[in-house]
């Protein structure tokens, strides 16, 4: 086995992914209640009690709502860096001491087989980071939740073997949706999320031969649809010579598990 992974929910109800190899599994976020986290967790037949960890992106509550009631159930060490600590430590309960780590930002830390690499990304929150999971020349990078992919983040993650990446909106939609103009304002900054084209236009910059997977994640339920941001990337990636099978993750259903290297297809 290299990498196994799931995006167990995505969307601004909740978000949860799940990656393993043959001796680590790590969760990265905890979005939902506990009852919906037990939920996914069986759907693909995980059990949470064997997790090594779970890695927080930021503080806000579609990514640590379940995070205090799935360390404590499961006695699972919670990572995260210290400005996220101290912005989230009201919000998830009493978690002991000997569960709390700290995995500061552009850092890499090894978790069993895995090594794990933090990045920081422009989002109106207290340090928001995001991973990259690397095993034996194999990557798997989750870049959802920021306001623009900045070089730096490019060259993070350029030439993945797969990406879960956002897709949040269509700027049409959103403009002329039902949102205050103070909320649509946040979205489109610098430090809310990445619409459809610009997603398209990131990955054209990063993708590689490798590459053989894109999940668009991080989906408004009011301003996007499943199938707009999907023709809407594939469009862009087109306009660069760049075909695929575009997968789009879900809020409640979790992706069915892949493992990096059994896929047939790869890009370009």
């Amino acid at each position: 086995m290299t990498l196994r992974f799931s995006v167990l929910a995505s969307g601004s109800t909740g978000n949860a992914f799940f990656i393993e190899s043959d001796e680590t599994k790590l969760l990265v976020d905890a979005g939902l209640s506990g009852k919906q986290m037990d939920r996914l967790f069986s759907e693909v037949s995980v059990d949470p009690s064997e997790l090594s960890g779970i890695l927080v992106t930021h503080e806000h509550s579609d990514h640590i709502k379940g995070l205090g009631i799935i360390a404590r159930k499961y006695q699972l060490p919670i990572y995260a860096n210290e400005k996220t600590w101290s912005a989230m430590e009201n919000s998830i309960g009493k978690i002991s001491l000997d569960q709390k780590f700290h995995f500061g930002m552009e850092q890499v830390k090894t978790f069993g087989d895995i090594d794990v690499e933090s990045f920081g990304v422009s989002h109106d929150a207290a340090d928001p980071m995001f991973f990259t999971f690397n095993k034996d020349g194999k990557k798997v990078a989750l870049v959802t939740d920021l306001g623009y992919v900045s070089d730096r983040i490019k060259k993070t993650v350029e030439g993945a073997d797969a990406y879960i990446f956002e897709a949040n909106h269509d700027v049409s939609m959103l403009r002329m949706g039902r949102y205050p103009w103070s909320v649509k304002r946040r979205i489109l900054g610098d430090s809310g999320h990445v619409s459809n084209e610009d997603c398209g236009l990131a990955l054209c910059d990063i993708v590689g031969n490798e590459t053989e997977r894109i999940y668009l994640a991080h989906l408004s339920q009011d301003n996007n649809m499943k199938d707009l941001a999907r023709m809407s990337v594939a469009d862009v990636l087109q306009t660069r010579g760049i075909t695929t099978d575009l997968h789009v993750t879900d809020p409640n259903t979790p992706t069915p598990i892949h493992e990096i290297g059994l896929s047939s297809s790869k890009l370009r």
